[in-house]
């Protein structure tokens, strides 16, 4: 579920029959619940409006979620050289980097993507 950049995890309690929520992505605990899915919405949007409201009113700026955006900074020889694996491997600089993240975080980086054209049918 998403509102304003901010992305919520849902959960259901049987026992309850209620839908609980948080959001994701930041350290500020924010949470909601709802007994059905539209109750569960307006006190996610109402949540993140109260978060919003009372970092204005304390004087804070509210913490965002990720931007998927990440600066990266390589000596350059080390961006020469990513940038010439990338090239041979025909995708982009930032495919190969999020792979390498992918692989280091213990994920299945997706099959790469194939440059090669195949052979024309004849």
């Amino acid at each position: 579920m998403n509102y304003k950049d901010y992305t919520a995890r849902i959960e259901f309690d049987e026992a309850s029959e209620t839908f609980h929520g948080r959001i994701e992505g930041i350290r500020d605990i924010i949470t909601f619940e709802g007994g059905s899915v539209e109750e569960l919405k307006k006190a996610f949007h109402d949540s993140v409006e109260d978060y919003l409201q009372w970092a204005t009113e304390e004087g804070f700026t509210p913490e965002r979620p990720y931007s998927g955006r990440l600066m990266l900074r390589l000596p350059p020889d080390l961006h020469r050289r990513a940038a010439v694996l990338a090239q041979k491997r025909g995708e982009s600089l930032n495919t190969l980097v999020r792979e390498c993240v992918l692989r280091e975080l213990g994920s299945t980086p997706p099959a790469p993507r194939s440059s090669r054209k195949r052979p024309a049918a004849g």
